[in-house]
């Protein structure tokens, strides 16, 4: 409400006007300025002393304090200390009539919080100029308090959406999660290890293995474009597609990946792209036919320790159509062990801002040497993180696959013949 546009009769809505508390010890004073109060539209309230004007503070929470510098009971400085004390919702805007005028009894009074002066004798005019302004103060607090309250609820809506984003985030990851089954198995002599870390809840690799019939494994380790919800929902729907190609034994491990291309171009209407490796590995005798779809390059480890770069890059899977993929063929003797890592380790950056790279994967590698499987993973992750610094801003995931050596066999001590 504007005291510039109320008229001089009291026309304004009762509901809508302020409440103004008149504290003066003077009843003439008090009657002569309530008059002036009520035709400029306002409420109003009085008090004779500074206990009765502290009560009707504390009970009508005003919106406007007039208040008298002397007061009985308690100064109006001391009345304005109080006031601003009390907790209550909305502002108080508080003048102090006075007959003083000197610097230091106007710093005291603001001080003790006081917003504006009157100097007495007060005129008609003076007081509704000066109620104008507190006007403008008070409508700004209540636009701001309204938009507070309006920003408060919003916030709370933000915060309950965002608890039920993360719940079905958690759901999500367990999911997720669910698509790898096993997470280490062993066939015969050779041995699976994955490793799968999301940056977030949910990320965009996936790693896993299906047996394919009695002497053959497929093993696919997926990098999809992003991260998130989006990359997750892919990875879930490419493996699913994985498993359903290689139900026919006799497409090789390039022809699933070129089906699996057209499929992303052709049938899920997406942006996105994936890199990857998938390899079919024969059982009895070690032979692996690998295709890598712009993955990061596998590292073979050979029992004597040498390490060998495995593939021929690719294109990344659902980026050209009629794209076709090289397939190579290697074999895994006893002792010999094939790491592949999703960029997220390879792309690891230093402080410094130096990558990882194959190099440093494969010094990693070499300085494993002696660790196996899960230790191997483990080790290769912490030295990842010690490199990055702890920061890790893309998903991690990995596959190991170990020919096993046969333990030796000890022979038997022969039993000691009694003395």
């Amino acid at each position: 409400m504007n005291l510039a546009n109320r008229s001089p009769t009291p026309a304004a809505s009762t509901s809508l006007a302020r409440l103004v508390l008149l504290a003066d010890g003077s009843a003439a004073h008090r009657r002569l300025m309530r008059v002036q109060l009520e035709r400029a539209g306002y409420r109003v309230i009085e008090a004779a002393d500074g206990d009765t004007a502290l009560r009707l503070c504390r009970e009508a929470a005003p919106d406007v304090i007039l208040s008298d510098w002397l007061l009985g009971g308690c100064s109006g400085i001391d009345l304005c200390r109080e006031h601003r004390d009390m907790p209550r919702t909305g502002y108080g805007f508080f003048i102090l009539l006075t007959t003083r005028s000197e610097t230091a009894d106007i710093t005291a009074g603001l001080q003790a919080g006081a917003d504006d002066f009157l100097l007495k004798p007060i005129s008609g005019a003076q007081l509704v100029a000066r109620l104008n302004a507190a006007e403008r103060v008070l409508d700004m607090q209540d636009t701001l308090s309204a938009a507070n309250v309006k920003l408060q609820a919003a916030l709370e809506r933000l915060h309950e959406a965002r608890r039920q984003i993360e719940h079905d985030l958690r759901e999500a990851r367990k999911l997720q999660n669910a698509l790898i089954r096993e997470r280490q198995r062993s066939f015969g002599p050779i041995r699976v290890s994955l490793l799968m870390r999301p940056a977030g809840l949910i990320g965009g690799d996936l790693v896993g293995f299906h047996q394919l019939d009695d002497r053959t494994v497929g093993i696919h380790a997926i990098d999809v474009s992003g991260h998130g919800v989006a990359a997750a929902l892919m990875t879930a729907r490419v493996a699913t597609q994985i498993e359903t190609l290689s139900l026919d034994r006799r497409m090789a491990p390039a022809d699933l990946v070129a089906a699996l291309n057209e499929a992303m171009l052709d049938g899920m209407q997406t942006d996105s792209y994936l890199t990857m490796i998938y390899a079919q590995l024969d059982i009895p005798t070690g032979q692996m036919r690998l295709v890598q779809a712009g993955h990061p390059y596998p590292l073979l480890q050979r029992a004597d320790g040498t390490i060998e770069r495995v593939g021929e890059g690719g294109l990344p899977v659902g980026v050209i159509a009629g794209a076709r993929y090289d397939q190579l063929e290697l074999t895994l003797r006893p002792g010999d062990r094939l790491l592949t890592v999703s960029d997220g380790i390879t792309d690891a950056t230093s402080w410094r801002g130096a990558l990882l790279g194959e190099e440093g994967l494969t010094a990693i590698l070499r300085l494993n040497a002696p660790l196996w499987g899960f230790a191997l993973m483990e080790s290769m992750c912490w030295s990842v993180s010690e490199f990055a610094s702890g920061e890790r801003q893309d998903d991690v995931s990995g596959v190991l696959i170990e020919y096993l050596t046969p333990a030796p066999v000890v022979p038997a001590r022969p039993a000691a013949e009694p003395e």
